[in-house]
Order: structure tokens, then sequence, then C-alpha cells
């Protein structure tokens, strides 16, 4: 059985196996979490993704998609690098962000990893509506089978926070 466990707080402080990174596509840094974990990592992280351009992914990671970096000097082991969607009016892509949370999942099976954090996928720059991507994180997480002990989701601030809060409930 899964604990599932809210933070509020900074992701890069988290102590746990792995911490998912909310990445964009080329897997080289970014704006938000994707950029405070590349510089709160170090130079290994940015290394290893550009090792992953360079053999599997040279055209970067799609979206849904999910791989694995060391955490370079996070007190972390892993960094599972996940591209969230960009949210649309008239698509639904609610499918892509559970793809997310599955697949990060999966891939800390494969690690080992027994405690993973998470951010809020997607609802920064690209524009999720918070309550909506609680709902598909919260579910996605409990009904995937996992071997992950803990799942931490590590909200920025306190709207998120409450809102993950209400969906856990």
């Amino acid at each position: 059985m899964t604990t599932i466990t809210l933070v509020q707080g900074d992701i890069t402080r988290q102590s746990v196996d792995a911490i998912v990174n909310a990445a964009n596509s080329s897997l080289l840094g970014g704006g938000g979490v994707d950029g405070a974990i590349h510089r709160r990592g170090g130079p290994a992280v940015l290394e290893e993704c550009r090792r992953l351009r360079a053999s599997h992914y040279g055209k970067g990671l799609p979206t849904g998609q999910a791989v694995a970096t060391t955490a370079g000097a996070l007190d972390a082991r892993w960094v599972i690098h996940t591209v969230g969607p960009v949210w649309s009016a008239t698509e639904d892509r609610s499918d892509l962000l559970a793809s997310c949370y599955r697949e990060s999942l999966r891939v800390a099976d494969e690690l080992g990893a027994r405690t993973v954090a998470f951010p809020a996928i997607s609802t920064g720059v690209y524009r999720w509506p918070m309550e909506d991507a609680a709902r598909i994180a919260t579910r996605t997480v409990r009904t995937t089978p996992t071997s992950v002990e803990e799942v931490r989701f590590v909200l920025f601030d306190e709207r998120a926070y409450d809102v993950f809060g209400r969906q856990l409930g």
C-alpha cells in the first residue's frame, strides 16, 4: 500500500529516493521546477540529460513519458524526468497528464525507489488548472500498481497544497 503525503515547499529540498522533474522535452533545463532541479542538482544532471539526448531521445522526450538520471547534488538518488502536456481548452489531454504519473512510477519501480516526490505537473507555465491537475494526479497515483512506499506531492504554495489536500480528503 502506497502512502500519499503532502508537503508545502521546495521539491529540490526533499530527501527521497527519486525526485520527479516536470521537464520540457529537450531535457536540458528550463524554468520553474525544471530549472530549480537543474540548478540544485548541478552539472551531473545536465550531463546525463545531454547523453540521453545524444542517444535515445534525439528529438526530445515525448510528452507523457519518463526517464531517469542521477540526482547530482540533490538529496536523492535519481531524478525522474517527465514531460507534462500543455493544457488545452479545445483538446482533452488528461490521458497524457495521467501518463506522466504512471510512467514516473514505472521508472521508480525499475530503479527500486521506495520514496518519490512529485510536483504538480503541468500546472505552471503549461497552465493546467490546479483542481483538475490535482484530481488526475491523486487518482492516478492511487490506482497505479507500484512498489513505491511513499508518494510525496510537494506543492510550492498554500493554494496548491490546499487543492491537493481536498482531493485526498
